[in-house]
This record gives C-alpha cells, sequence and structure tokens, in this order.
C-alpha cells in the first residue's frame, strides 16, 4: 500500500507554495484541523470548499454478529463522523470513463 504525504511534508510543500516559513504553515494546518472540529461539533457540518465537507451522522442501533463466535449482538445507536468528497475533486481524482 502506498503511504500518503506526512504533516511535516504537507507543512513544507504548504510553506513552499505560500512563500512563507514552515512554523507559519504548521500553525495554519492545526489551526483548520481545530476549526473543523469546533464547527462540525457545534453545527454539524464543515465545508472545505473544492475538497468536501465534514458531516456528523447519526447511526441507529442495529443487530450485529460477534466475528468470533458467530453469536448475535446488540450494537448501540451512535453519532459518527464522515467526510464527503466534493465532485470538483472527486472528477478530477478519478474522472469518469466513456
Amino acid at each position: 500500500m502506498a503511504s500518503g504525504m506526512t504533516k511535516t511534508q504537507l507543512t513544507r510543500s504548504l510553506a513552499e507554495k505560500l512563500g512563507t516559513n514552515n512554523k507559519t504553515a504548521a500553525t495554519f494546518l492545526e489551526t483548520l484541523a481545530d476549526t473543523a472540529i469546533k464547527e462540525t461539533k457545534k453545527n454539524g457540518v464543515f465545508v472545505v470548499p473544492g475538497l468536501g465537507r465534514l458531516v456528523k451522522a447519526h447511526r441507529k442501533a442495529r443487530m450485529g454478529r460477534n466475528p468470533q463466535t458467530g453469536e448475535p449482538i446488540q450494537i448501540k445507536a451512535k453519532t459518527v463522523v464522515k467526510f464527503r468528497v466534493a465532485k470538483a475533486a472527486k472528477d478530477s481524482i478519478a474522472p469518469k470513463g466513456k
């Protein structure tokens, strides 16, 4: 499996493109992450234009199965976070074939 960009590599790339230092770029990334978490918690959605949106969703309680024993178990309802990729990003990364 191919590995992605590390936080350090992302920080350096961002600093290079913006013509700033690594510390400023790292602060920007941390601020973006903190803002995304707080807004998703508060409003249920956080949009990164051109990339996608973080969405808070509710999962209903359901019956599951213990993979070791095979016996049915009750899975409780819970809140989860999903990331929905923007159409523009999806089309540029994996364009539909004709």
